[in-house]
């Protein structure tokens, strides 16, 4: 059951952190849905700590700086600190990062604060700088897409190309220029039944993307081996080396089964990377032999869940997952 109330909400902060310190190492995305939970139970300065204990850490523990500022920003703002979050705001812009979520943080905080135009601009900042031209939209994109389009249809512009693509992305049965119409909620106090029965399948419509989202919180990963860490797994053992054969297998594997989930329409695509004590350890935790090929998608699982997962695929010109230092469209991209 999801947290419902301020209390629930508490104690599951709590829980997360207990979580974060017994993995260190996960204690970065932990501590992220820790302080999400603590906003959302009202305890906004307890939430502003965790993220300033984040950002404390030296710079090269800091997996994502300007999403942790861009989730403080956002909070700042909710209980009566607008210029330090405007500031932080303008500091990621000028940062420029090249992941979407902090982009898509400060934006839709902009846009709650009515702040349309600087919404706006953000959300078009992000798309240049991260949507090459011709390539496919990744997941995590989508989203500032569609923000994008809400922001436009509030401001009364007229489409553009990325608002016909925002459209053409959109899955769910009510078109997104009805979603984002700016005149919903007038229909709400109406007394037609044709206009109310149109709003509701409207919301059904959203509520229905909405609970996708929420049931797929982390990507749907596979499960990547370095080099040196495939050479000690399949040594300690070998029981595992049908499943993964070599090296090479290995990556032409992992690859192609990404491709076809990909094909299938499955969104959130992502890979995690193991190492062998991490996996040790979790196969003691679940009372199981590492030697279980059984276990290997669990484990893959796990990882996604602490917010480990790396998006796929990534842009062309970017460095290959498979650690090759080849960009990808010239290395497991090319096919």
């Amino acid at each position: 059951m999801r947290p419902d109330t301020p209390a629930d909400h508490t104690t599951e902060a709590e829980r997360l952190l207990r979580t974060a310190a017994q993995y260190p190492e996960d204690q970065e995305p932990l501590v992220l849905r820790a302080a999400a939970h603590l906003e959302l139970a009202g305890d906004r300065s307890r939430a502003s700590t965790l993220y300033d204990d984040l950002l404390a850490a030296p710079e090269s523990t800091v997996e994502n700086p300007h999403l942790i500022k861009a989730l403080k920003a956002s909070n700042l703002w909710e209980y009566g600190h607008e210029a330090e979050a405007r500031a932080i705001i303008e500091g990621i812009r000028a940062a420029g990062p090249l992941d979407a979520a902090p982009w898509q943080v400060a934006a839709e905080t902009l846009e709650a604060h009515d702040e349309l135009e600087s919404a706006h601009d953000f959300f078009s900042t992000a798309l240049t700088l991260l949507l090459a031209p011709g390539e496919d939209v990744p997941y995590a994109t989508q989203s500032l897409l569609t923000g994008r389009h809400r922001v436009r249809r509030l401001m009364g512009l007229d489409h553009d190309a990325w608002d016909e693509l925002a459209g053409a992305l959109h899955t769910a049965p009510v078109p997104l220029d009805e979603l984002h119409d700016p005149k919903r909620v007038w229909s709400l106090g109406s007394s037609d039944p044709v206009e109310l029965k149109a709003e509701i399948t409207r919301l059904r419509a959203e509520l229905g993307t909405y609970r996708t989202a929420l049931s797929r919180p982390f990507p749907v990963a596979v499960l990547h081996w370095p080099d040196q860490e495939l050479r000690e797994l399949l040594a300690t053992y070998p029981e595992l080396t049908e499943e993964y054969v070599d090296r090479a297998t290995h990556l032409s594997r992992l690859e192609a089964s990404l491709r076809d989930l990909h094909a299938t329409g499955t969104p959130n695509l992502g890979i995690v990377t193991g190492t062998v004590p991490s996996y040790e350890a979790f196969a003691a935790s679940e009372a199981a032999s590492p030697s279980d090929p059984g276990l290997l998608p669990q484990y893959a699982t796990t990882l996604a869940a602490r917010g480990r997962a790396t998006p796929w695929p990534p842009s062309r010109t970017a460095a290959c997952w498979c650690g090759s230092g080849e960009a990808y469209g010239g290395c497991h991209g090319g096919g």
